[in-house]
């Protein structure tokens, strides 16, 4: 241990001596144009004989030599700061694909689609959240809205989905998923709070941060396409087949992070998903978009245009959604939109009564 100290002791010195000269190297990095510029104009006129004489000719090679040089010192300068940039992207995007990562195209026989709009320009991903897992208990699917929108939110985002991505496979009920990933926002608030706002004596201290919640919209979808459904405060999806119907069962729960979950947590069986029927989920985003005169946008009516006809693939509901999301709000939106489709390619079973069956066997507890 004393070794260890003496030596960071004997190092430290020289990393603030190393952070001081890159700092100056940075003050002086605008300096570097202007100065080879005047070095080169300079050696031009001592040197080259073309120089020191007068006419046209000359003034027109003199004009040639500097837009020559000024061009190619321009070009070097800009192409450092592009590929900067350029590597800067390909690791932004990467980030944003661990974070909310592309779904598979199927999961269990359900075909999957799923993409977001950020209303941050140059993100791929906000405030918005969705994951779709198998699991011993059928597919299981999440998707949310945090607090606000863009950048800001992405440390919510992955509190709520790491936190579902692992008791999605752990908790037999959805209650219990409900919990985890409450406890999960819980923890990741008060810790960017303390950060945000340390105080002593290790109280948690009053930060805008504790006032942020995430609505939450849990399904289970089940082998014989029962859907079980939890909601906190999040809008309830629509079941496209023939028509557009939108799903409600019971009324919602309040958002996580607003007040503490209640001691029962029972599981809705809103409806059962038919072979060749989809159910599309989607954030507020989508149905809160305004236009230029302030018209909202109609989600149900181009849901139900889609519906008509043949299934449609999800990812081709997800396109037509984009495109008149877009059209209607010309290109701005003014919050992130998440949009999920999940359609049933199941092969068609045995006729099934109108009454939900039992949706799922339970396995057996795990023993070491």
């Amino acid at each position: 241990m004393i070794r260890c100290r003496s030596w960071n002791a004997f190092l430290a010195p020289r990393r603030r001596r190393a952070v001081r000269g890159r700092s100056w190297l940075g003050r002086l990095a605008p300096l570097a144009l202007p100065a080879v510029w005047g070095a080169v104009a300079v050696t031009w006129r001592l040197t080259c004989p073309l120089a020191q004489q007068d006419g046209l000719a000359t003034r027109i090679a003199t004009s040639v030599v500097f837009f020559t040089v000024g061009t190619g010192l321009v070009w070097g300068i800009r192409r450092g700061p592009a590929r900067e940039l350029k590597q800067v992207k390909a690791i932004a995007h990467a980030t944003q694909q661990v974070l909310l990562r592309p779904l598979p195209p199927c999961l269990d026989g359900l075909s999957i689609a799923a993409s977001q709009l950020s209303s941050a320009r140059g993100a791929a991903v906000g405030g918005d959240l969705y994951e779709a897992v198998i699991t011993p208990y059928g597919v299981r699917v999440v998707i949310g809205d945090v607090r606000g929108h863009g950048l800001s939110a992405l440390g919510v985002v992955a509190a709520v989905l790491g936190s579902f991505r692992e008791a999605a496979h752990d908790e037999p009920e959805l209650g219990g998923v409900l919990r985890r990933l409450d406890r999960a926002l819980a923890r990741h608030l008060r810790e960017r709070a303390r950060d945000e706002h340390p105080v002593s004596g290790g109280r948690d201290p009053n930060s805008p941060s504790a006032e942020e919640f995430v609505t939450v919209l849990l399904l289970e979808i089940c082998q014989a396409g029962d859907v079980l459904a939890l909601n906190c405060g999040h809008p309830w999806p629509y079941r496209l087949g023939t028509r557009a119907e939108r799903l409600a069962a019971g009324d919602p729960l309040p958002p996580l992070g607003t007040f503490p979950l209640p001691d029962d947590l029972p599981e809705h069986r809103c409806t059962r998903l038919l072979p060749g029927e989809a159910l599309f989920l989607h954030t507020d985003g989508a149905e809160d978009a305004r236009d230029a005169a302030g018209r909202f946008f109609r989600l149900e009516e181009v849901l139900a245009e889609t519906a008509l006809g043949a299934p449609t693939a999800p990812a081709a509901v997800i396109d037509r959604v984009h495109s008149a999301l877009l059209r209607h709000t010309g290109g701005r939106l003014a919050d992130d939109v998440a949009l999920l489709v999940l359609r049933n390619d199941r092969p068609r079973a045995a006729p099934q009564s109108a009454e939900p069956g039992p949706c799922r066997t339970r396995p057996a507890p795990f023993s070491r």
